[in-house]
């Protein structure tokens, strides 16, 4: 495992983002990206921490939570409001980056018609009411330090993908929506709320076929994970302070 040197900050002092999937590919980018700025970083997932993850203080600042159950999700909220008022009750940033997409028979697209009932309902409950429950959960510290929340949205959720199944995508689409009403909503607490769109990126759990896609995209390449993270720390940071409502897409100008 490589080492880093990770900025000294004075505990108190740190702005601090509270992320969901951080343990690879987008997430794990993520935090680096906002380590290596001096954050704070607090994390949840439905595992215990990694310790592939090589960010200060991961494993203490680390909540198991299993966000496809919703009284779970609620327990978790009440421990990380308890963790973030003994550093001053607040929140800088959201990022609803955790996502679950389930593949049929060898790893095969679940259309409308072959999604079972269950999938549909825990699909969006991680990828659509997950995101709302933390930002209600976190209002009062989100709004304390005027923070900013980006919810990891896709680009299938404004079109039919070849791989991404339907529940995926109708999850998705409908969290682009959340975002909208999350911004016009909490705006005037001075909580700003984006949302992140990409493509195809070369993460480890890219769906069998994908090379075929490269060819057709307007770069030619996947996009990398630190693009990604760059933009999402764009989005939670002053240089965006006027910025709300608005759905980035980092797709490299593809058409699929």
């Amino acid at each position: 495992m490589p080492k880093f040197d990770f900025p000294k900050t004075e505990p108190g002092k740190r702005p601090v983002m509270l992320l969901t999937g951080a343990s690879r590919g987008i997430g794990h980018a993520t935090v680096m990206q906002f380590a290596m700025a001096g954050w704070r970083i607090l994390s949840c997932s439905r595992q215990a921490f990694s310790e592939k993850c090589p960010w200060p203080s991961g494993a203490d600042d680390h909540v198991q939570i299993d966000l496809g159950d919703p009284e779970d999700t609620m327990r978790g909220i009440a421990e990380i409001k308890k963790r973030l008022a003994a550093e001053g009750g607040k929140l800088n940033a959201l990022v609803n980056n955790a996502g679950i997409s389930p593949k049929g028979p060898k790893g095969g697209r679940l259309g409308a018609a072959t999604t079972s009932f269950n999938d549909w309902h825990q699909v969006f409950q991680v990828n659509f009411f997950a995101p709302i429950m933390l930002a209600r959960g976190l209002l009062d510290e989100l709004t304390a330090a005027k923070g900013a929340i980006v919810n990891v949205t896709s680009i299938a959720g404004s079109r039919v993908h070849p791989f991404a199944g339907a529940a995926y995508a109708t999850s998705k689409a409908a969290l682009a929506s959340l975002t909208r009403e999350m911004a016009a909503d909490f705006g005037p607490l001075g909580i700003r709320v984006n949302a992140i769109s990409p493509g195809e990126i070369d993460t480890a759990i890219l769906s069998p076929g994908t090379d075929k896609i490269v060819e057709k995209l307007p770069m030619q390449r996947l996009g990398k994970t630190e693009e990604v993270a760059r933009a999402i720390h764009f989005l939670c940071t002053d240089a965006s302070s006027y910025v709300t409502g608005a759905e980035l897409h980092i797709n490299g100008g593809q058409h699929v």
